[in-house]
């Protein structure tokens, strides 16, 4: 299996706190590196260089840019008014050129809403929509995953506590068992998301549709039962 990770421009701070170790072993194990415009520089930071850049680097400063243009990089230029955004134009590449089987992507979630409502449902695109199941948006809280028809099981993952399921599309007979809360034969013309389902023991949980793509999720809280202090007077 050819695996990747890729890192967008998303806040810092929905990071995971081992982000950078993660990043490293990948390359230890010759996994390839994607970053789509500020990515780029995120990981110059880190002391990263990565092996694609895409992007129309309009989040770089001049200087930013000139630096990241100083490696040997597989550049991808693209204007600032396309057809595709730069993780869309990121993801084409990633599964059409370098042919990645497993694509883990980080810096995909939070900041602005619309951006991430963007990355959410690009693979809702018949253009993108056969690569769907290659791919993970991980950060500080979530491991968001795609299925399309067929039935899938999935295991716990230490740490995350909830799982959620959810369709992008009209779906047909969208079944969810062997987690505490079952579902069974659902239809749906409009997206929804059933969240904060849980495993039982180590049954893993099995997740089916006819037709539609639909959503997983892995959560978790952060500072649960955190109280904020109250101003002073």
């Amino acid at each position: 299996m050819k695996k990747a990770l890729a890192l967008l421009g998303g806040p810092v701070q929905l990071w995971p706190k081992d982000l950078k170790d993660r990043i490293l072993a990948a390359k230890k194990n010759n996994e390839l590196i994607f970053a789509s415009d500020r990515g780029s520089q995120f990981l110059l930071d880190m002391g990263i260089v990565p092996e694609v850049a895409i992007g129309d680097f309009d989040s770089l400063k001049k200087g930013e840019l000139a630096q990241l243009e100083e490696y040997e990089i597989d550049f991808r230029y693209s204007h600032p008014e396309k057809d595709y955004t730069d993780s869309e134009q990121l993801f084409k590449v990633a599964f059409e050129e370098y042919n990645v089987d497993q694509l883990d992507v980080y810096g995909a979630t939070g900041g602005r809403l619309d951006h991430f409502l963007l990355n959410i449902f690009t693979f809702s695109k018949s253009a993108l929509k056969k690569y769907c199941e290659k791919i993970r948006y991980i950060d500080c809280q979530n491991i968001i995953m795609y299925i399309l028809p067929g039935v899938k099981k999935f295991q716990a993952v230490a740490g995350y506590n909830y799982f959620a399921v959810g369709n992008l599309t009209a779906v047909d007979d969208l079944n969810i068992s062997g987690a505490k809360y079952e579902l069974k034969n659902y239809y749906s013309s409009n997206p929804f998301v059933f969240s904060s389902n849980e495993f039982v023991g180590l049954q893993p949980i099995v997740v089916s549709l006819q037709s539609g793509e639909g959503i997983i999720i892995y959560s978790k809280d952060i500072d649960r039962f955190y109280i904020a202090k109250k101003p002073r007077n």
